[in-house]
């Protein structure tokens, strides 16, 4: 295998890269008229663009041009919503050779600076390591997704030295009794805290994911307040979506009422938070800020386009299953080919699936299609998929925005 430490563009690189992730940052705080912008821009702003390498703006998985890598689909819990059914390990599961081959393929993709290693529970796998080590030297900046339940204050300390610049913890609320419910682990909740304290100890950017749905919606507030306590940096606040173990408990996602609550709640608890809080699959987020200060055309949307991005499946985001499948998103449940069979860049290129939601503001059915907000917003293509009769260029009926159509409609 090659080793070609140069091929991964560092995060910096052009640098109109940067000027794009200030921009979106200046944008958004002053839509939601954030009063610690300035504390966040002085203590985690610098800090999170190298997790945020490669970002063109803001959009749903907080930013897109990055891939996630569900690099096994073993786990430590076994949660009630979980996308990926985490459990045991899969028997056609890349072994360390498949995977390093994997992660110099994906280093030829010019738009990806940043590798994200989730599962399952990444940290459980043998040879996470000697992974990690692996993308760090070809230049990719690594982020782990975990439940943080064995990471203590050496493990913390070695994912450190292996690249790991960031760290998303998932949390699901504030309220021991609620967490260890949805993680099924009555110590989920005392071992995840601990894995935090880790994480900040050891220098690396702490982000809290956190699923929204029936069992905690009334305690979200607490839950920003606690991640700004822990010293949180980044929340991705998720929705529920059905797939996977969210099959079984699809009654506790959110309607379009409580999607309209939620991001209403997100712009309010926005202003006073020292936490950057961004939703994912939730893209209506996007022009409903836009809304709220009368920004329906003109220059000023123009602008927006070019910094927010609303859903990110197939058009920047990308998602590997531990098997070598390649999907356009965790809850975009279509195989666009596998890194196995054929090489990265070339199903990245090639898919249909991923080529029709890079340009879907053509595509898209519905009153999505007929929005001029199908750019900044788009609807979640994955519950759009999961509620209809999984197509996922369907409209996406949780959206609570009026319909804007088109100018040149």
């Amino acid at each position: 295998m090659k080793n070609d430490r140069s091929r991964v563009r560092p995060f910096y690189s052009p640098g109109s890269l940067l000027i794009r992730q200030t921009a979106s940052a200046l944008l958004f705080g002053a839509l939601v008229g954030w009063r610690k912008m300035p504390y966040w821009g002085l203590h985690s702003g610098i800090k999170s663009i190298p997790v945020s390498a490669g970002a063109i703006g803001m959009g749903c998985i907080g930013f897109p041009a990055h891939p996630a890598w569900e690099v096994t689909s073993a786990c430590n819990l076994s949660c009630i919503h979980c996308h990926a059914t985490g459990g045991k390990t899969s028997p056609d599961e890349m072994d360390t050779y498949q995977a390093k081959t994997f992660i110099e393929d994906l280093a030829c993709a010019q738009e990806f600076r940043m590798l994200v290693y989730t599962g399952g529970e990444p940290t459980i796998r043998h040879d996470i390591f000697e992974l990690l080590a692996h993308s760090k030297s070809v230049g990719f900046r690594n982020v782990i997704a975990t439940n943080a339940m064995i990471i203590d204050d050496h493990m913390a300390m070695e994912l450190k030295k292996t690249g790991v610049v960031g760290a998303a913890v998932s949390l699901d609320s504030a309220r021991m009794e609620t967490h260890n419910f949805v993680r099924n682990n009555r110590n989920a909740f005392d071992l995840a805290i601990r894995g935090i304290r880790a994480i900040k100890k050891a220098g690396i950017l702490l982000q809290i994911n956190v699923t929204a749905m029936s069992y905690n919606f009334d305690c979200l507030n607490e839950l920003v307040d606690l991640s700004d306590e822990l010293g949180a940096s980044i929340m991705l606040m998720y929705q529920l979506v059905p797939v996977g173990r969210g099959l079984n408990i699809e009654d506790a996602g959110l309607d379009l009422t409580e999607n309209e609550r939620l991001i209403y709640f997100l712009k309010q608890k926005q202003r006073s938070s020292r936490t950057i809080i961004e939703p994912v699959a939730g893209p209506q987020y996007w022009p409903h800020l836009l809304e709220t200060h009368g920004i329906t055309y003109g220059w000023a949307l123009g602008l927006a386009e070019k910094l927010f991005h609303g859903c990110s499946a197939g058009r920047g985001f990308v998602y590997i299953k531990p098997n070598g499948d390649v999907w356009p998103c965790p809850f975009v449940e279509v195989n666009c080919g596998n890194v196995r069979e054929e090489k990265f860049i070339d199903i990245w290129k090639n898919s249909r699936p991923l080529i029709e939601l890079r340009i879907r503001e053509r595509l898209m059915k519905g009153k999505c299609g007929d929005c001029r907000y199908s750019s900044i917003c788009g609807g979640c293509r994955g519950r759009a998929m999961a509620l209809s009769n999984g197509d996922y260029l369907a409209e996406d009926p949780t959206c609570f925005i009026p319909v804007r159509p088109r100018r040149n409609n």
